[in-house]
């Protein structure tokens, strides 16, 4: 089917099954991956609300990549992704989870090509730098967020004791999330030291 620039529409009916009113055809979970990867532009409606389920599908079709073994996302990820439901952060996660995807998108072909050209430690230097550039632009988007005055290297500057307590529990979620990612690259340093 040719890309257009209207979003085929897809109807979800009560027996789930999926419908393309594009090309007027039952489809699965797996051709709408298919068209994910294509770039086509879907959304889904429930054929008997009228309601936008395209978050609740694109959700079922990673669950049935990642219950195929096709593990892209990290047990570390997924727990701290939890804990940003409900959480004074949870507005500023998805704003900060779409630009990331949206740089690794653009770099995926500098990225490849450095994994292809070398193995060892230069793929892991890549990915490094990567995440070294990811974590920067969150700890700026934070201290544009943060309801209070901020220090050197995103701590709290010591104003009173109040703030200071203040900004020690609202940065504790970005104080632990610095300290994964340290781990994460000394793993990935020790991987790529190995012989």
């Amino acid at each position: 089917m040719a890309k257009t620039s209207e979003p085929t529409i897809i109807k979800k009916y009560a027996n789930r099954r999926l419908y393309n009113t594009g090309t007027s055809t039952y489809v699965t979970l797996e051709d709408l991956a298919v068209m994910v990867k294509g770039e086509e532009d879907f959304v889904v409606f429930d054929a008997k609300s009228g309601d936008d389920i395209t978050r609740s599908v694109l959700t079922q079709i990673i669950f049935e990549q990642e219950g195929k073994g096709q593990n892209l996302l990290p047990v570390t990820f997924l727990r701290q992704l939890i804990r940003f439901y409900g959480d004074s952060m949870q507005g500023i996660v998805p704003s900060f989870l779409e630009y990331s995807m949206t740089s690794l998108t653009n770099e995926q072909e500098k990225l490849r090509g450095q994994m292809s050209g070398a193995f060892g430690a230069t793929a892991f230097d890549a990915i490094e730098d990567q995440v070294k550039r990811n974590t920067e632009i969150f700890e700026r988007a934070m201290k544009m967020f943060m309801p209070f005055p901020v220090g050197e290297g995103g701590a709290p500057s010591e104003t009173s004791s109040d703030e200071a307590k203040s900004g020690k529990a609202g940065a504790s979620d970005l104080d632990d999330m610095k300290r994964q990612l340290e781990e994460m690259q000394k793993k990935i340093s020790q991987l790529s030291d190995k012989p």
